[in-house]
């Protein structure tokens, strides 16, 4: 298959190439990789100002409520639809490598309707959970009606959250990670804005800050839906086409659904997670929260690699290179490698000024620098779990992989919690699950994407 050349929308007589299928290496992972990068930072950043303006003004309780707990229910549902819309991604980068423009358009319009359907399930699924999954896990009582109240007014804004997340996707997937980040800095500055406006000015606690949240989520819906249905290129969206189709809709599924199963079960693990470390009391509790949003930096690094080779890699599979897919996975996971590195030493070093930018409770702070520096060495774990996951999932070759990841990370750390923990019932030995099962997973990608893959069979 010949890679793809189309004509420019709006001048039919000018042709350019698809720097994904033809340009240098990494030089196109490096600048589809910042956008992606900085718009993760800036989607982090407004839940992490959540924390900080409710950890500095309300009180630890707060702080505990709008992370912990509540973080984890709602990544375990959410998680689960954006996982399924991944397959999304996939197709449209295979058929816009391939030069299709019919089925790109089919799965656009699928696309948008499974985000207002699942956006419009996830809101009434989490205002009747919320109570019952909180007090599940174990939530502590002088947290419990914080967390009630900011997870139902944060379950209000699925709607516009599925739409954001799967308009992204769609951009990603044709090669454009820069609009996405311009919208998440717009979000941005509308919830530190809304944040200081509803909490510190109007009094309105966690209420305030959740509040604030859903309508910069709203801010970026708006914004990627209003680009998406005013460019001329195969992608368009076209409000009266939305709606699902049947075919289309199977084969999103057939290729999201192991994300987004693997995703639920990320969760569930960690909401087991989350229980163990609910029980040691709220000051853990906080520290864990803190800890998290300091965390969250590794996390959108890696995870933007992640999303970079899977559309690096569906783009050139769709365009029949698998030469260049192989060379492209080996430099991105350098890549990754060397970034991790340099940001696991600057953690490190900066765990007590990072963690008190959160919190200044002397017990959270001493919880928290170590938790941070015993995981922060052990990022180097996981990296060959993203970047084979993203690899495989460009080329569709997604359900023995998930099995690997849910029986290496999810399986295992279940089993370690639940035989380990009650033995030794200590942060430390709760939160060695995470190296522990990232080390499993990552051998067992490691030999079936050499020796048993689609890639390899190819």
């Amino acid at each position: 298959m010949k890679p793809l050349r189309e004509k420019t929308a709006g001048n039919p007589g000018r042709e350019h190439s698809n720097q994904i299928t033809e340009g240098v290496i990494w030089k196109q992972l490096l600048l589809f990789f910042f956008p992606i990068l900085f718009g993760t930072f800036f989607q982090q950043l407004y839940n992490t100002v959540d924390a900080i303006v409710v950890g500095q003004f309300v009180g630890k309780e707060a702080l505990a409520s709008v992370g912990g707990p509540t973080s984890n229910i709602i990544n375990l549902l959410v998680g689960f639809f954006v996982g399924i819309s991944s397959g999304a991604t996939v197709i449209i980068s295979q058929y816009y490598g391939a030069g299709r423009a019919d089925m790109v358009g089919y799965a656009v319009h699928t696309s948008a309707a499974f985000a207002l359907a699942g956006g419009a399930f996830l809101t009434v699924v989490g205002l009747i959970i919320t109570p019952y999954a909180l007090t599940a896990m174990g939530t502590p009582a002088d947290i419990m009606e914080y967390s009630i109240l900011y997870m139902r007014i944060y379950f209000l804004g699925m709607i516009p959250n599925l739409i954001y997340n799967i308009g992204s996707a769609i951009l990603r997937a044709v090669g454009d990670s820069r609009r996405p980040l311009y919208f998440l800095i717009a979000c941005c500055m509308s919830n530190i804005v809304l944040d200081l406006l509803f909490v510190v000015v109007l009094k309105m606690g966690v209420a305030g800050a959740a509040l604030a949240t859903i309508l910069s989520q709203t801010v970026s819906a708006v914004l990627v839906a209003a680009v998406l249905s005013h460019t001329r290129e195969m992608y368009r969206l076209t409000f009266s086409k939305i709606r699902l189709d049947h075919r289309m809709l199977r084969r999103i599924i057939r290729i999201g659904l192991p994300s987004g199963l693997q995703s639920m079960m990320y969760s569930i693990s960690n909401v087991l997670i989350q229980s163990s470390v609910n029980s040691l009391g709220t000051d853990t509790v906080a520290a864990w929260t803190a800890y998290s949003k300091v965390d969250v930096l590794f996390w959108m690094t890696i995870n933007a690699f992640g999303i970079a080779i899977t559309t690096f890699v569906g783009q050139n599979y769709g365009a029949g290179k698998t030469k260049r897919i192989y060379k492209a996975m080996n430099t991105c996971l350098v890549m990754a490698a060397v970034t991790t590195v340099l940001l696991s030493v600057s953690l490190y070093s900066v765990a007590f000024p990072l963690l008190r930018i959160f919190t200044t409770d002397e017990e959270v702070l001493r919880i928290g620098v170590s938790i941070l520096r015993f995981l922060v060495p052990a990022y180097i774990t996981y990296l060959i779990v993203e970047i084979y996951s993203g690899a495989l999932r460009g080329v569709g070759d997604v359900w023995i992989p998930m099995i690997f990841t849910m029986a290496g990370v999810c399986a295992l750390r279940v089993i370690w919690v639940l035989i380990a923990v009650p033995i030794r019932r200590e942060i430390r030995t709760i939160i060695f699950s995470y190296p522990l099962t990232w080390t499993v997973t990552s051998i067992l990608l490691l030999v079936y994407l050499h020796f048993f893959s689609r890639l390899k069979r190819r």
